[in-house]
């Protein structure tokens, strides 16, 4: 059998693959709106194995499933027991004969590549310690829908986290300007960057780094944050919130750049990394982030599931 294509991180797919689910997830949006649903996923079922909370993850692949036709199987670690009960080798290898795809949402990104290995399915990264490829997905989704995406500058500020890592690798192959902006000890994984690079030769990418959120900010025509403490980071809380106090997205910041589009992940944290005058105002776009959360996944699942476009 051959080796299914997984989507782990955006540094294994090209431009062109990456801009034909963009293609698509805007294609399904637009179908949604008019009340069509298309049955290409008819009959399939997908596992969620899900060790960290979730809400915008879980909701939107379990409905995409749905919509598209399919099934999906929440499954939760205290019952699967990987590590306990029995290897991911043996789960992988289970869940192959049974369902058509995985989504895994760890917190060692090292778990969902062992599961890959051994799964003779698509395995979907849902997030991990490292990676956050399915959110970037929406996020370029978004970003395509209010300006051409080779032309957009957008500001990263905050936390080098999981989804900065995919962030900088999407904009590397789509040729995006970003900027990110982190204090010097919460800089992204030198090994992302180093790969970043790569990627961006020939793609007319400029991914740059600094620890001046104005000068990330300045002119941009996107600013996106994220929480300043991720799960797992509990006891670092109080002292993350002190580094970052500088980073905060809020109205004087925004200032910089007056005609920037406000993007977050989600969970927002209020008056943390954002205020909620910038949360709740009219430059905010993170309800369409989170609804094309849906589309894009919607996306990525016909795409693994079915094969190329």
């Amino acid at each position: 059998m051959d080796n299914p294509r997984d989507f782990l991180t955006l540094a294994d797919w090209s431009a062109p693959e990456l801009r034909a689910i963009l293609d698509r997830a805007r294609e399904l949006k637009d179908l949604d709106k008019r009340g069509e649903r298309p049955q290409t996923l008819l009959g399939r079922t997908l596992a969620l194995y899900f060790e960290k909370p979730s809400l915008r993850t879980h909701v939107t692949f379990e409905a995409g499933m749905t919509q598209l036709g399919g099934h999906a199987v929440l499954l939760r670690p205290e019952q699967v027991g990987i590590g306990q009960r029995e290897t991911a080798a043996d789960v992988a290898r289970a869940l192959s004969r049974w369902v058509d795809a995985m989504t895994c949402r760890t917190f060692a990104h090292e778990l969902v590549e062992e599961i890959a290995r051994h799964a003779e399915i698509p395995v979907i990264n849902a997030l991990t310690d490292r990676y956050h490829p399915c959110q970037i997905v929406a996020d370029l989704q978004t970003i395509a829908e209010r300006a051409d995406l080779e032309q957009a500058t957008v500001a990263w500020v905050g936390d080098g986290n999981n989804v900065a890592a995919s962030l900088i690798l999407g904009a590397s192959i789509l040729g995006l300007e970003l900027r990110v902006a982190t204090p010097e000890t919460h800089r992204p994984d030198p090994r992302v960057c180093a790969r970043a690079a790569h990627l961006a030769r020939g793609t007319g990418a400029r991914v740059s780094y600094t620890a001046d959120p104005v000068e990330a900010v300045r002119g941009a025509d996107f600013v996106y944050t994220d929480t300043w403490t991720s799960m797992g980071q509990e006891e670092e809380k109080a002292e993350r919130q002190r580094v970052f106090a500088p980073y905060q997205v809020n109205t004087r910041l925004l200032e910089h750049a007056p005609e920037a589009w406000f993007l977050h992940c989600l969970p927002a944290h209020r008056e943390l990394e954002v205020s909620s005058e910038v949360l709740d105002g009219e430059r905010s776009i993170v309800w369409d982030q989170a609804e094309n959360r849906l589309h894009s996944q919607k996306a990525i699942l016909e795409r693994l599931i079915l094969g190329p476009f």
